[in-house]
């Protein structure tokens, strides 16, 4: 399956780290942020990566060229930053078939190979990763809104007065059909065209939608303090994992 990566927007949000680099390749515990993205996404299957760049975007292009761990790369200009939807629509050329898409600012620790099976098993049109989140930071996402069945209405790009404080997540997997519903979105207040705005096209036309709950973490690193939290993160994992092959580890076999 074909991945797309976005990694063109500015990162005004995490200046200083971003005034001289892509938000793409501020590091985290070491490693620049797109490239545990690559990791991710070839764990679970990715035969290409089609990153989308604009912001500093030589850097990034000098740095990967035209391939990451033997997986070809295409590079996709978005030379104004209009949103997430606008990004999609530069990469329509490039795209085969299903494809997973990534945002290029999320550390993921998670069940994303879920998605993919659940979407491809059920045929769906879009299916993504959702995590509950405190209903403070809730406007800060695209929100879902369900029924009393936990079915999806509507998915709503931060709202000020969230429905519910279920998040999507910055992984998906989409059939072509959401190009057509991003050449259909209007920009929203905020000037872009929303990615949840073509979702919710899709949803409102009675497309098969879903949502996986997120099993796992993931930090969206949009402020310095989030690189801080996601450094912490990753290193409790690892001392977790330490740990745990410390205790397993075999005491000696027994000599008849």
């Amino acid at each position: 399956m074909q991945a797309v990566v976005l990694s063109a927007g500015m990162g005004t949000r995490l200046r200083p780290l971003t005034e001289d680099k892509p938000k793409a390749l501020v590091e985290v515990d070491g490693c620049p942020i797109i490239e545990d993205v690559f990791d991710n996404l070839l764990e679970i299957g990715a035969d290409e990566l089609i990153v989308v760049v604009g912001y500093l975007k030589e850097q990034i292009i000098d740095r990967y060229g035209d391939s990451y761990r033997g997986v070809p790369i295409t590079y996709a200009h978005q030379r104004e930053q209009l949103g997430l939807a606008h990004a999609i629509l530069q990469v329509e050329s490039f795209i085969d078939d299903d494809f997973m898409l990534m945002l290029g600012d999320n550390v993921f620790r998670a069940n994303l190979g879920d998605v993919v099976n659940r979407q491809q098993e059920d045929r769906a049109d879009a299916a993504f990763l959702v995590e509950q989140v405190p209903y403070e930071e809730a406007s800060r996402y695209g929100v879902l809104d369900t029924n009393e069945y936990g079915e999806i209405v509507e998915v709503i790009e931060k709202p000020a007065e969230p429905p519910s404080n279920l998040a999507m997540t910055g992984f998906y997997t989409f059939t072509p059909a959401i190009f057509h519903a991003c050449h259909l979105v209007q920009r929203s207040d905020r000037g872009e065209y929303e990615l949840p705005d073509a979702i919710d096209l899709l949803i409102q036309s009675g497309r098969t939608i879903d949502a996986i709950r997120m099993e796992g973490w993931r930090v969206d690193v949009g402020y310095p303090e989030d690189r801080d939290r996601a450094e912490e993160q990753l290193r409790d994992q690892s001392s977790h994992a330490a740990a745990t092959a410390e205790t397993e580890r075999p005491t000696g076999a027994e000599v008849d």
